[in-house]
């Protein structure tokens, strides 16, 4: 019998591939069972409500985007940048894999957060990862007052996404997208 810990993440990481697949109205308890391959009851057992489901399914991407992203960021302050390593960076993050359910399901949850204030505080924490390491990048390429960019250019990489979702439209728009943005980021004397 599997350690409670690994069923646990097991019903987890089914919540993230269901959510993926057919959306948060398709996470049902019997459905989570066969796709994590436990007994209906060890899905209550670990999860009382769907709202917990969900929150711990949200909690967990945000805890492995954060590393990840806490990771680039740190190489991001290590080495030697220029917009050619920016632009390879971008790519990671971007779009290196193609669209699963495993990439959609963060879609979903942050839509989710939005209707269920719960879930609100998981989901800053994610775009604050977001945020630190697009300061880096921003910091590395030389653009002024990066910390307030930030925001701007994660935002503008959730759209991009979307839309690369949206239209099979390839990463690569992203990231020439992002170029533009550094190129002509205002220095702080225009922007008054």
């Amino acid at each position: 019998m599997p350690h409670a810990s690994a069923t646990r993440q097991s019903i987890i990481d089914a919540v993230l591939r269901i959510i993926g697949q057919d959306g948060i109205a398709a996470v049902t308890n019997r459905r989570i069972a066969k796709e994590a391959a436990v007994s209906l009851g060890s899905v209550t057992y670990h999860f009382a409500t769907q709202h917990e489901l969900l929150r711990e399914s949200l909690l967990h991407f945000v805890a492995e985007e954060t590393r990840h992203f806490t990771e680039l960021a740190d190489e991001c302050s290590d080495e030697p940048f220029d917009i050619g390593r920016a632009a390879e960076v971008v790519a990671r993050v971007a779009g290196g894999n193609a669209f699963d359910s495993r990439h959609i399901a963060p879609f979903e949850l942050y839509v989710q957060a939005g209707r269920d204030e719960r879930l609100r505080a998981a989901a800053a924490d994610c775009f604050a990862a977001y945020d630190l390491l697009a300061a880096r990048i921003l910091t590395q390429l030389g653009v002024p007052d990066p910390e307030r960019l930030a925001g701007v250019a994660v935002a503008l990489v959730f759209g991009q996404q979307l839309r690369r979702l949206a239209t099979g439209a390839p990463a690569e728009e992203l990231v020439d997208t992002l170029l533009i943005l550094t190129n002509f980021a205002p220095a702080p004397a225009e922007i008054r």
